[in-house]
């Protein structure tokens, strides 16, 4: 909410193309972000009519200042862009005395008198600084538009004020992401198989493929013969993985000190980590807290890694109690299941919620492809939009593309159930996916940030990678260094689109920088800090039990930070490599660079 009162300052000050980016980055935020859990539920919808109306003021500020040094066309073409802006503005905060003037200005300046004078008169009945001018500049519109002596000026100015409201211009969303109609129902994988066998087979062996499987011995990472135990930190063994008759199972012991054996009924990953899930007879499954890292080659208590201190499912003995803390459908489901249906209102347990498919299938990202598969299977022509499903990604924008993959990337997504239920996807005749809003930064843990302001956790990826200028201004999008379901996708893990030659990613856009690299990098152009990503995506983000590659690639190491708030809470590139050195040395390299 700051950018709202930065964007009027800015103006103010007339830096016009940082107001500009403010406040479309404000309404961008107000699009995407939940409610504040400072703000009142019920006073919620007015502080965010009145923040739009600051942010649609301050575009038809700027528009209107431009006008003023523009000629011809031009001219007039920003104080029509003014004037839709201002009557946004006032659409959503019509006791503005501020907002009524500036757009009595515009219009008057297109020579639209009527129009001037509604606005000046509703200004002029505002008290405040702006009521004597709109009143004398009403009195000017009257002296020079009336010719009958008989008609008063208040007369006039009650006149055009019982004309009524005029309409204001639709407030038009900064992001459009609906992909309507004609989208039919979900057809399930299986049925884009036939056609797209290869792609089929590629997206099998992705983690999305296998991000939840049904029970098979051969899909199972973990130890469960050797080392198949977990101790907690006083050294006692809470945990034991092993193999039955080709069947494997978890043995959890409670605060008692009794042992009770589950069956493991699936399987959770296939890539850094597995977690493994039972099944009760009631249809909840429920994720024991021990997984396997195939990194470390050992297990680990995965809540207590991720939770705060003192939650209850981080004690590996609480979860025979199999509450809803370790529920997969309430927790997990919607970013590792494929089209959620929670059942009834305010689902309580696991088995209040279905799923159609395991595992992120095609249509999570493509869409309901019933009407497509219907047509082709028939010989006809399936003639679409570009942006109806099944989706061509190709023809997406970028923010669209990276909204597709927030809706799992991005762990501020809030899940709600729609009006039949549905968790992670819609029904017929509306966006094919939910677009869900954010919860707000500031109601999110600390712990997931750095003090430098900079995401700590991988799981806020499409977070950090929306704040880039990549993103911002070049329309860079996932796709552009991932392919999903490469024909590699067994072996690259992290689908990367030119795994062999990571810098590729970067100078496809950056050509410049495509030679002479030792130039740029002021190290051997074969050495590893060469690489691009070392310098502007280091490992400094959580993922468990290793570091991820920030997506936040357009910082430069700031030694400032790093020496405000030391390395831990400020990570800086050149350190992590050179970690004999200090900010000092930092700083004087990068002067000179």
């Amino acid at each position: 909410m700051l950018l709202v009162p930065l964007a009027n300052v800015q103006a103010q000050l007339q830096q016009f193309a940082a107001a500009k980016e403010s406040a479309h980055a404000a309404l961008e935020y107000l699009d995407q972000f939940d409610r504040p859990a400072a703000i009142a539920p019920a006073k919620w919808p007015a502080v965010q009519a009145e923040l739009r109306a600051s942010d649609y003021f301050v575009l038809g500020r700027v528009a209107a200042a431009q006008a003023l040094h523009a000629t011809g066309l031009e001219k007039k073409q920003k104080l029509f862009r003014a004037e839709t802006f201002l009557s946004q503005a006032r659409a959503l905060n019509g006791q503005d005395a501020e907002i009524a003037y500036l757009l009595g200005l515009t219009e008057l300046s297109l020579g639209k008198h009527k129009q001037a004078a509604f606005y000046f008169a509703r200004a002029g009945r505002m008290p405040g600084p702006l009521q004597a001018k709109a009143l004398e500049t009403l009195r000017r519109i009257y002296d020079s538009s009336i010719r009958q002596p008989t008609v008063s000026f208040e007369g006039f100015s009650a006149s055009v004020e019982q004309e009524g409201e005029l309409k204001a211009a639709p407030v038009t969303p900064i992001i459009s992401i609906s992909t309507q109609a004609r989208d039919g129902d979900y057809a399930g994988s299986h049925a884009c198989q036939p056609c797209h066998a290869a792609i089929y087979d590629s997206w099998q062996k992705t983690g999305m493929g296998r991000m939840l499987r049904a029970y098979r011995p051969e899909n199972v990472m973990g130890d469960f013969r050797v080392n198949n135990q977990f101790s907690d930190e006083t050294g006692a063994v809470v945990a034991r993985m092993s193999i039955t008759r080709d069947k494997h199972y978890v043995a959890v012991r409670d605060r008692a000190g009794e042992w009770r054996i589950y069956p493991v009924d699936y399987t959770i990953g296939s890539k850094w980590q597995q977690a493994y899930a039972t099944r009760l007879p009631t249809g909840d499954v429920h994720v024991f807290p021990v997984q396997y890292s195939t990194i470390k080659r050992q297990w680990v208590n995965y809540w207590k890694v991720i939770d705060p201190p003192g939650s209850p499912r981080a004690v590996v003995t609480s979860f025979n109690q199999l509450s809803t803390t370790t529920s997969y459908q309430i927790n997990c489901a919607p970013c590792h299941t494929s089209q959620l249906r929670a059942m009834r209102p305010n689902p309580s347990s696991g088995h209040d919620f279905e799923f159609r498919e395991s595992g992120i299938n095609c249509e999570m990202c493509h869409g309901p492809t019933q009407n497509h598969v219907l047509a082709m299977t028939s010989g006809r022509h399936y003639d679409k939009g570009a942006r109806q499903t099944p989706v061509d990604f190709r023809n997406l924008t970028a923010r669209v593309y990276v909204a597709i993959c927030g809706q799992c990337h991005a762990q501020s997504a809030l899940h709600q159930s729609g009006p039949q239920g549905e968790m992670n996807y819609t029904t017929k005749g509306a966006s094919f996916f939910p677009a869900p809003l954010s919860q707000p930064y500031s109601d999110v843990s600390r712990r997931a940030f750095y003090k430098d302001g900079r995401f700590r956790e991988t799981t806020f990826i499409v977070e950090a990678f929306r704040r880039t200028a990549c993103f911002r201004k070049g329309q860079a999008h996932c796709g552009h260094c991932h392919q999903p379901h490469g024909p590699d996708s067994s072996s690259n893990l992290t689908s990367l689109k030119f795994s062999n030659d990571q810098d590729r990613m970067c100078v496809q856009c950056h050509s410049k920088f495509a030679t002479n690299t030792s130039a740029h990098t002021h190290h051997p152009a074969s050495a590893d800090a060469s690489r691009c990503v070392t310098c502007h995506m280091p490992r400094i983000m959580n993922s468990v039990l290793f570091r991820a590659r920030t997506h936040q690639m357009d910082d430069i190491p700031s030694a400032e930070m790093t020496a405000r708030f030391g390395p831990e809470e400020s990570p800086n590139a050149c350190l992590l490599c050179h970690s004999e050195k200090d900010t000092q040395w930092v700083k004087l390299k990068l002067h000179g660079w």
